[in-house]
């Protein structure tokens, strides 16, 4: 069959007969799953994607061929992520009245073959845990930190290429929909608003760009495309079809969890995903692109949606609602709030950390760790043991005002990209706690300081249950909590005009302390 006579409708009649032959071979067979660009065969332990013979203004699946490259390209780029569920590229052969999988003779298509897992693992399906959050976490920066950057001689991912591509997606959703005014004059909002902040952001996508933030990476990052197997995440059908829509900067690939989970009410988990991944990553320069990343996702979504409703003929109402809320989450994305700075301070074992994820979990404040951020100096990982002597190594006196100074700066850099921050220290020194005050008057944003503490014996407790769990950054041991209990400074009577304190000794009473930030 030539490629013109090779509509869609043949396609859906070839897989539909295909799904009666396998129904009536083998037990769990017989469903399809269909998307704008796609249907999907699910078969006993398989599952069967059929690209759809279609062209798109972003995709062209519309000839034999075209579908075959992008059915081996599907497999190829997602065995990085998910190479337990992709086992390889099968034709169809057959008639169009028998078709059958595999075999010899003129392909009719092409399909991936994939294992299949039950609908109910997807995290559509299924509230997000701390605990697969932060094994995403962990998934996503390992996957990005193990990818090449671009050759800026591909312009792939340089900024006019990404600005051309959110202006695109206004248009696609302009161009699929009925007319409506009120979500044209939405739309048109949006546009302004991306050429203006893309404007004001130039150099720091220039930079992006040059200092190798775009990489391959999976292109299409939502909750959709994630399932939970064995208890471990695993991500799946990245994109294939077009190398600008996953060669991007990685900040831009996490602002699509991000705002997927927000939009489904998952903010904690979106906010602790985010802090895991800053923490393993040290990218706190891409905070300054993250909103206007997080905004042209939320319009992916709005065009897939407008897509999907233009295949209905505007008739189902869910999708037309889906678009609508879509462009709402992106309107309500371009407002950020009015950052903060909240510095935690307290001896080893004042239950700092803890504090300081919870309320990051809480509020839009971003956590940075002097544990975290001294090791990252010495070139070490976050969980390396380094040894906590008091006096050497990376604990030495030097060291310690290098890391003070690098979370000044992380905390200067933070607030001005329009994020607020949460620094988690000690900081028994007075005069660091000056320094954060003085940052704080300087880019004209309120001041907190959380000042958190407990009987010795308590913190000894802890400290020494900490070290023998060895599942935290922090080396400090008993050595380290005497000289601290020895060396802090009082908080001044200006310092306490600023201070919540905190009697660490039972649980804090959070939602108390979150109204309080909150002012």
């Amino acid at each position: 069959m030539s490629d013109d006579a090779y509509t869609d409708r043949c396609q859906a009649q070839l897989v539909e007969r295909l799904r009666a032959r396998l129904a009536a071979e083998m037990p769990g067979g017989g469903e399809v799953i269909e998307t704008h660009i796609s249907r999907v065969l699910l078969a006993g332990d398989c599952a069967y994607k059929f690209k759809k013979p279609v062209r798109l203004g972003f995709l062209d699946f519309s000839t034999l061929e075209r579908r075959r490259h992008f059915a081996e390209e599907e497999l190829r780029l997602n065995r990085r992520l998910a190479a337990r569920l992709y086992l390889g590229v099968l034709p169809v052969t057959g008639t169009p009245a028998a078709p059958r999988l595999g075999g010899d003779g003129p392909p009719l298509d092409y399909v991936v073959q994939m294992r299949r897992f039950p609908q109910q693992a997807l995290l559509t399906r299924r509230a997000l845990t701390p605990e697969v959050t932060d094994a995403l976490a962990e998934r996503i920066a390992a996957f990005h930190g193990a990818l090449s950057a671009a050759d800026p001689e591909t312009r792939l991912g340089a900024p006019d290429q990404v600005l051309a591509q959110m202006l695109e997606n206004i248009r696609m959703i302009r161009d699929a929909i009925a007319p409506q005014p009120a979500l044209a004059a939405r739309l048109d909002r949006l546009e302004r608003w991306t050429g203006r902040r893309f404007a004001e952001l130039a150099p720091v996508f220039e930079a992006r760009w040059r200092d190798g933030a775009i990489r391959e990476c999976h292109g299409d990052l939502h909750r959709g495309n994630i399932a939970v197997l064995d208890g471990e995440p695993v991500i799946f059908d990245c994109i294939e079809f077009d190398p600008a829509f996953r060669w991007i900067d990685t900040m831009s690939e996490l602002a699509f969890l991000l705002m997927d989970l927000e939009h489904a009410g998952e903010l904690a988990q979106a906010r602790r995903l985010l802090h895991g991944y800053l923490l393993l990553t040290g990218d706190y320069a891409g905070l300054a692109v993250l909103r206007p990343y997080l905004v042209y996702r939320a319009l992916v979504r709005a065009k897939v949606t407008a897509i999907g409703a233009a295949q209905h003929h505007h008739g189902d109402a869910s999708l037309e609602a889906g678009l609508r809320g879509y462009v709402q989450r992106a309107l309500a994305l371009t407002h950020a709030p009015a950052p903060r700075l909240v510095i935690l301070c307290g001896l080893s074992g004042s239950g700092k950390t803890s504090l300081a994820a919870a309320l990051s979990e809480r509020l839009p404040l971003i956590h940075i760790r002097s544990d975290v951020e001294r090791k990252r100096l010495f070139g070490l990982p976050p969980l390396a043991r380094a040894g906590a002597a008091p006096a050497a190594g990376i604990y030495a006196p030097n060291a310690g005002e290098r890391t003070y100074r690098r979370l000044l700066a992380l905390a200067g850099s933070i607030i001005g990209a329009g994020h607020g921050v949460l620094v988690d220290a000690t900081f028994l020194a007075a005069a660091w706690r000056r320094a954060f005050l003085d940052l704080a008057h300087r880019l004209g944003c309120p001041f907190d300081i959380l000042a958190l503490d407990a009987p010795p014996m308590l913190l000894r407790r802890r400290v020494a249950r900490r070290l023998a769990a060895d599942t935290d950054a922090s080396d400090a041991d008993l050595a380290v909590l005497s000289h601290q209990l020895a060396g802090r400074e009082p908080l001044s009577a200006a310092e306490r005009s600023h201070a919540v304190f905190i009697d660490s000794r039972g649980p804090c009473a959070l939602d108390a302390l979150v109204r309080t930030l909150s002012d």
